[in-house]
């Protein structure tokens, strides 16, 4: 359809006429909600027998639901990356959702959504600081500004309407990234109920009748290709201003409550949705694996001259360093099967290899030492408790990492971008021309670590060899000369 007027994207055009009952609720409708979860209910109506709609509720005032509106709800989802090896790009038409509402100028039409027959689900992604308390907020001074706030309205309505029975409460699934996230939800809901005067009745309600599952999800979605776009219209005849872009890899993982199971068939795609009844294993070996990959190759290749993750991973020797730290020295400490971790790792490693996302090192470097004590230093302590030894990978990363602290290296500017007392704490301690100093240091310095890492025997020392083979060759060699010297 070169040079030709495109047509907008819309049902008519797209074939799909049919209405899908409403069955769930969305929080959200960003990039990732559509590349996630409206992804996941597209595939579970087309290739079973779910049949469910979902309305979409922007969030903040200023969002964009207009925008999915005038295409009728409907956009492009292309999915990129590598898998198993293989390059995946493929591209197809979402259509779960069936209508989008602002609320803060469709305040009735929200609130009728209560009423629902065949509600079942509430999905939501309101960012990590979406699930918050805040005491300001008025039942009577609609539309809420805060999510909680808006959903315990909207429950309230259901719970009056339909005379809290027990057939119309809900399941809550959050999406968003914090710890026991629909708990801390459920209790927030409480805490409004509490702060409206709301009827006991009502309290009993959400507690008995509703079902709250905490999750872990991951999937990166870039979201609109502004910087590509004209790429990715071409592969199109018709005009989408709402398409997506996603990764290949998913991972959802549901805590069961009541055999959710039996209400969603999820076992029907093909996609790594996990309901499990504890997602804590899932949720450490995503931090210790993926986050810890990035986080402790991120000094030994940014040292070695590399900008991006793709390559890092690509170069034979941060490459290796990751993959011998990972499978030798993380998955060991995590106390789950080796096969599965196996598996995850590998999945990993392909997602750093996907040629269609540009991570920058740059950008994981930030907030650098928090990071680190998070998801690198608890697989570095465990492998010393259970193998009375050093792991020297690890070893070498936590080295690369005071390095990288100096803020210059080989005349470069290095991307400190961290607490402002973390960097002037580094540039003081590097005031000190001696290693071991350095190391003392800086392993002691309870403030970075929340513990003294000098107790840890020959830590400092080794530390200490590290930052000098650093300063005296090039990254790779002065790796394989510590490794040499400890073996």
């Amino acid at each position: 359809m070169e040079n030709q007027i495109k047509q907008k994207l819309n049902r008519e055009f797209y074939g799909s006429q049919e209405k899908l009952p409403i069955k769930i609720i969305q929080f959200g409708g960003g990039n990732f909600m559509r590349g996630f979860t409206d992804y996941i209910i597209d595939q579970l109506n087309k290739k079973t027998d779910f049949n469910a709609g979902i309305v979409n509720v922007q969030p903040t005032p200023g969002g964009s639901v207009h925008k999915l509106e005038e295409q009728d709800n409907l956009y492009t989802l292309f999915t990129r990356g590598i898998k198993k090896g293989e390059i995946i790009d493929e591209k197809q038409v979402i259509s779960s959702i069936q209508k989008s509402i602002n609320p803060y100028t469709q305040y009735g039409e929200f609130l009728a959504l209560a009423k629902e027959e065949e509600l079942e689900f509430i999905f939501s992604n309101t960012t990590e600081t979406g699930i918050a308390y805040d005491e300001t907020e008025d039942y009577q001074a609609g539309p809420h500004k805060n999510f909680p706030a808006k959903l315990t309205v909207l429950m309230y309505e259901r719970f009056k309407y339909f005379n809290g029975s027990p057939e119309k409460g809900v399941r809550i699934i959050p999406c968003e990234l914090i710890e026991d996230n629909a708990l801390a939800l459920k209790n927030i809901i409480l805490q409004y109920a509490e702060l409206w005067n709301l009827e006991e009745g009502f309290v009993r309600w959400i507690e008995q009748f509703n079902c709250f599952h905490n999750t872990l999800v991951d999937r990166i979605v870039p979201g609109y290709p502004k910087d590509d776009a004209e790429t990715y219209e071409e592969q199109l005849d018709y005009e989408d201003r709402m398409m997506v872009v996603s990764e290949v890899f998913l991972l959802f993982v549901i805590q069961d409550v009541k055999n959710l199971k039996e209400r969603i068939p999820f076992d029907q795609i093909n996609e790594q949705i996990l309901v499990v009844d504890d997602i804590q294993p899932y949720r450490l070996r995503k931090v210790r694996i993926l986050n810890g990959g990035h986080t402790l190759m991120l000094a030994p290749a940014i040292l070695s001259g590399k900008e991006t993750v793709k390559e890092s991973i690509d170069n034979p020797f941060i490459g290796k360093f990751l993959k011998d730290t990972i499978f030798n020295e993380v998955n060991p400490t995590l106390g789950l099967d080796e096969n599965e971790l196996r598996d995850f790792a590998e999945e990993v490693f392909d997602r750093f290899r996907n040629p269609f996302i540009k991570h920058h090192l740059a950008s994981i470097a930030l907030y650098f030492v928090s990071k680190f004590k998070v998801r690198v230093l608890p697989s570095l302590l465990k492998y010393v408790e259970t193998n009375q030894k050093l792991p020297l990978n690890l070893t070498f990363s936590l080295a690369a990492l005071i390095r990288f602290y100096h803020g210059n290296f080989q005349d470069k500017t290095l991307p400190l971008n961290d607490e402002q007392t973390i960097v002037d704490r580094f540039k003081e301690i590097w005031l000190n021309n001696e290693y071991e100093k350095v190391a003392e240091l800086v392993l002691s310095e309870i403030s970075f670590w929340d513990t003294d890492l000098t107790e840890i025997e020959g830590l400092k020392d080794a530390v200490a060899k590290a930052l000098w083979e650093i300063d005296h060759h090039n990254v790779e060699a002065a790796y394989h000369h510590f490794v040499q010297f400890y073996s």
